[in-house]
């Protein structure tokens, strides 16, 4: 199971269980669609990850705690006002039927994580589909070297970003990238997805290195003049 659940105007809450499991929940900014999700589908949760601090991941921690009293959250030391519970940077997580594997992609936030399941990248505001979070701690080559890490994955793996931004991502990519005829053809099939009420995600990291400008860039400079670029986009 793989089930992005909206919320706020353009976040995805994901939630990711193998069959006949327990399910892991990431990022969480509030929790009045997910309840419901869980009771309907008589889920139990093993674990909630928070990628970063920012209120729209973490403002329904509290009302989770209420309900999930026992259940582990998982954050850098950003979160742990935020509520996190088990503190992390690195390595593997484990929890009752998953190992998940932790990578440091800090730029958005200074100590922003994403998470490895069964080659599901969780990646909350560090890559989005066709392109990046905003750098708010200034430090590009930070942002950078995260993209780079990411960018080492197996091409197969299925990237799940925390917001609905892939259009506007897609026109801004499509005023970049030398090589157009991707991004026409993703603009094309996420424009039918988005007029059907369906997210544009999950995406590949192969589909992504076609048409994400930001995984294109060679180097810290040319990174950096593509994120101050978007930013003014």
């Amino acid at each position: 199971m793989l089930t992005p659940i909206p919320a706020l105007n353009d976040n995805y809450i994901w939630v990711y269980g193998r069959e006949n499991c327990s399910v892991i929940v990431i990022d969480i900014p509030e929790i009045k669609n997910l309840l419901p999700f869980l009771q309907q589908h008589q889920l139990s949760v093993a674990a909630l990850l928070l990628t970063h601090k920012h209120d729209d991941h973490t403002a329904g921690v509290a009302d989770f705690k209420r309900f999930f009293p026992d259940v582990p959250i998982y954050g850098s030391g950003e979160c742990a006002e935020k509520g996190a519970t088990q503190i992390v940077e690195n390595g593997v997580i484990i929890v009752e039927n998953y190992q998940i594997h932790i990578i440091p992609t800090g730029g958005h936030t200074e100590q922003h994580l994403s998470y490895v399941i069964d080659g599901h990248l969780f990646c909350g505001d560090a890559l989005f589909s066709a392109g990046c979070g905003r750098v708010f701690t200034g430090d590009y080559a930070q942002m950078f070297q995260s993209l780079q890490r990411i960018n080492a994955l197996p091409e197969e793996t299925l990237i799940c970003p925390a917001h609905e931004y892939t259009l506007s991502n897609l026109a801004f990519a499509a005023t970049v990238m030398k090589e157009k005829s991707a991004v026409e053809k993703q603009r094309v099939l996420v424009e039918q997805l988005r007029a059907e009420h369906r997210p544009s995600l999950p995406t590949t990291l192969g589909l992504e290195r076609q048409i994400n400008p930001f995984l294109q860039a060679k180097n810290v400079e040319e990174f950096k003049a593509l994120r101050i670029a978007k930013d003014h986009f």
